[in-house]
């Protein structure tokens, strides 16, 4: 693993025990650890990561750092021991600058989006006009790793080691731009420092991971260090003022000397969406970019995507691209896995979409986004996650009933919760006319069977994953599939 042995001074680490050793590789997971690593003893939310020091050590592991807690923790483990101990105040931050120090190279041109809804979409469509411009790129997020270079990832943001061992490989692969979601877990946990930022994005902030952060505060702040901590002073703040948390956000990139780039409807707007038009495949958009007034097809269905695509072009024009150029590529770019994805239609031109919808504002904003394709009636399929945040329950039946005619309520990833209770707190906020089928295939069944001509289903939720997740235990799912699925069955194709 890595690119050879390196000293630990040459990582930014300063050795409090020991000797300033060569170390081979980097593990955050003791079962990971080889011979001549450095492991990161890392303070976790049920147990400290320095209680798997004597694993560590046993693996191999000829360093280790962690903070005073962990040092105390693991003082046993490593006293007598040929090992290196450094002790830092952020083992997390030191962690991520050790990583881009050992790892190295990264893509030329990197840009970092946040926000609650519209990372994967923003990020996509960046890479996608990065592509249609020929330049090598990819795109790191909650869909994996695509583009010019592809491969799994287990989180949206992954951690440290496996994000730099990542953007060495696609950098070595030839990719030139890589464009990454920053999730707030992410930016909480500072994976992301030691990225070398071009430019970042922030698309809105609403209620979600709140099982996670403690407060809404805590969880702005996360996503603010994206501006206020890992874009370096001379990079580009691509901001939707349309967000009320977006001027607090300008504040801060302009305190630092970031030139800013505001998306929005307002007229201060460097990027001005100035109005849509909207058909059963897709809309027509009049934008305007420093004054200057352009048209443009996109061929997405929903209208929210207008400011995700804007956002990407934003991000595109900031990091040099030539803004006519980027403007030609928008009505090529193609819908995001299991986002406002037309899965399947009916004989009698109904549309199924699928999409990732997951909080009570998402579910609002792709509702309302579909209508106006939509000439006949909308019908919604919703539910909740178990072991998260307990509260947006009712807001996401809340959500779906005020916003679609008809509304189906399912298990979506239920975990160790009784599914139960999770729909009842679901249809709490639906109300009475909802339909109840905790089945997720007979749900999405009995929403396509309810489809007259130009009706349309929105399946909520699940968008990309390919698994249901029930207990522990992922059993294979995938909305779009059994969308398919339903509508061949319906119309006698099966």
């Amino acid at each position: 693993m890595g690119n050879g042995a390196k000293p630990l001074s040459e990582l930014g680490l300063t050795v409090l025990h020991g000797a300033d050793v060569a170390v081979t590789g980097l593990s955050v997971d003791s079962r990971l650890t080889r011979e001549g690593h450095l492991f990161a003893a890392l303070p976790g939310t049920k147990v400290h990561g320095a209680s798997f020091v004597p694993v560590a050590l046993e693996r191999g592991a000829i360093a280790i750092l962690s903070d005073r807690e962990g040092a105390e923790i693991a003082r046993e483990a490593v006293s007598g021991r040929d090992v290196a101990l450094v002790v830092v105040e952020d083992p997390r931050q030191a962690l991520a600058f050790a990583s881009a120090l050992f790892f190295g190279a990264q893509p030329a041109t990197v840009v970092g989006v946040t926000g609650t809804n519209g990372k994967t979409s923003v990020a996509t469509f960046t890479r996608q006009i990065w592509a249609l411009l020929d330049f090598e790129a990819a795109n790191i997020g909650t869909t994996g790793v695509e583009g010019a270079f592809t491969a799994p990832s287990a989180h949206t943001t992954p951690e440290p080691i496996t994000l730099h061992r990542l953007l060495s490989q696609m950098e070595a692969a030839g990719v030139t731009h890589a464009a990454m979601e920053a999730s707030s877990h992410g930016l909480a946990q500072k994976r992301l420092d030691g990225v070398r930022l071009s430019a970042a994005a922030f698309t809105n902030f609403t209620q979600d991971h709140l099982d996670y952060h403690a407060t809404f505060d805590e969880y702005f702040a996360a996503k603010a260090g994206l501006f206020t901590r890992v874009l370096p002073e001379d990079g580009v703040a691509v901001i939707n003022t349309d967000d009320p948390k977006g001027e607090e956000l300008v504040k801060y990139a302009r305190v630092r000397g970031q030139r800013v780039i505001r998306i929005g409807h307002d007229e201060r707007c460097e990027m001005r969406l100035l109005g849509q038009r909207y058909d059963a495949t897709g809309q027509d958009l009049r934008f305007s970019w420093e004054g200057t007034v352009h048209l443009a097809r996109l061929p997405l269905i929903g209208g929210f995507q207008a400011m995700n695509v804007l956002t990407a072009a934003a991000l595109a024009i900031g990091c040099g691209a030539e803004a006519s150029a980027v403007f030609g590529t928008l009505p090529r770019l193609q819908t995001v896995r299991g986002r406002m994805q037309l899965a399947a239609t009916r004989d009698n031109g109904a549309a199924v979409f699928v999409d990732y919808a997951h909080t009570p504002d998402a579910v609002e904003t792709a509702i309302k986004a579909l209508r106006p394709h939509v000439m006949g009636n909308l019908v919604a399929i919703v539910g909740a996650g178990g072991d998260r945040d307990r509260t947006k329950r009712p807001l996401m039946g809340r959500a779906a009933a005020l916003n679609a005619d008809k509304v189906l309520v399912a298990d979506d990833n239920p975990r160790t919760e009784d599914p139960a209770l999770i729909r009842a707190a679901v249809m709490e906020g639906a109300g009475a006319e909802a339909v109840e089928v905790g089945d997720r295939a007979e749900a999405i069944l009995r929403g396509v069977d309810m489809l007259g001509p130009g009706d349309a289903l929105l399946i909520c939720g699940k968008g990309h994953e390919t698994g249901q997740i029930i207990g522990t235990d992922i059993y294979p799912f995938d909305d779009a599939e059994q969308a398919s699925v339903a509508v061949a069955a319906l119309d006698g194709k099966i």
